[in-house]
Formats: structure tokens, C-alpha cells, sequence
């Protein structure tokens, strides 16, 4: 009767481990409900693979459904697509706008500005290159991001 058993769970669940799994929780199964057999509705083997087919297409739909279950919970997980253009475009408006409150500065705090944030350049470096102390290097840097800051708006609400 085993071998009829584990054929029938291997046909439905096409699986050799879980075929087994499958009669054996049937066998189970059987053992704990046979006081429920009534020999008046069929006989005992038609019971008995009737209770093994029901628990193999049982497994089948359950591995189904966790396989619908990874996939929907995958596809609605997925990062959302990086829009480049949006980005560039968002640049660009942001480039614009450093350019003009830039050019709002005076030519020394501009000159500063370009050769310590674009350039690269310490504070001492700029000095030197601009033959100035450090100290005014260092003020005209600093008045300038001020100018900076309020024309671009930041920090107002």
C-alpha cells in the first residue's frame, strides 16, 4: 500500500521529498482519524487516497500560493526607476542659479570663491595666489558666501 500511496503523492506534487512528506503526514493522518472510516460510504483504500490526494493537492496549492506571495511582495519592492533627465534638468536650474548669484558678487569675492570652492585651494593658497594677507582672503571668502546665501535664499522660509 505504501508504494501506491507515495506513486499517487509523487504524481500530484511531481516532487520525490515532499511525495514522502506528503504520505507520510497521510499515514498520519489516517492513523489519527480512523475511527471515522464508515466502511458503508466506500472502501478503506479509497479512503485512504482520497485523504492522500487531498493533502498532496493541498500541498501543491500552499507552494503555490507562497510562490505568488514572493513574487507580488517582489514586484511591489522594486526601487523606483532613477530618472536622469529629471535630475540633469534639476542641475542645470541649480547651476543657473549659482551662476547668477555669483555674478552678483564683487570681482574679489568672486575671484576668491572660484579659487577656493571650484579651484580647490586652502585659504592660504588663495592668499598667495591673490597676493593679499590670509586674513583678507579669508574675509572676502567668508563676505562673499553671506552675499551668496541671501541671494540665493537659503535658510529663509
Amino acid at each position: 500500500m505504501a508504494p501506491r500511496v507515495f506513486g499517487l503523492a509523487l504524481r500530484v506534487v511531481r516532487d520525490p521529498a515532499q511525495a514522502e512528506e506528503v504520505a507520510q503526514e497521510s499515514f498520519l493522518e489516517i492513523w489519527r482519524s480512523s475511527g471515522r472510516f464508515d466502511p458503508d460510504r466506500g472502501s478503506a483504500v479509497s479512503w485512504l487516497l482520497t485523504i492522500v490526494h487531498r493533502r498532496a493537492v493541498d500541498r501543491v496549492r500552499s507552494a503555490e500560493a507562497s510562490s505568488r506571495r514572493d513574487t507580488t511582495y517582489h514586484d511591489r519592492n522594486q526601487p523606483v526607476a532613477h530618472d536622469a533627465t529629471a535630475e540633469a534638468a534639476q542641475a542645470s536650474l541649480e547651476a543657473r542659479r549659482v551662476r547668477g548669484a555669483l555674478a552678483s558678487l564683487t570681482d574679489a569675492q568672486r575671484q576668491a570663491i572660484e579659487l577656493a570652492y571650484f579651484g580647490g585651494y586652502t585659504h592660504t593658497e588663495v592668499a598667495s595666489m591673490l597676493e593679499l594677507p590670509v586674513g583678507t582672503a579669508k574675509t572676502r571668502i567668508r563676505d562673499g558666501l553671506i552675499r551668496l546665501r541671501d541671494n540665493m535664499g537659503v535658510g529663509q522660509s
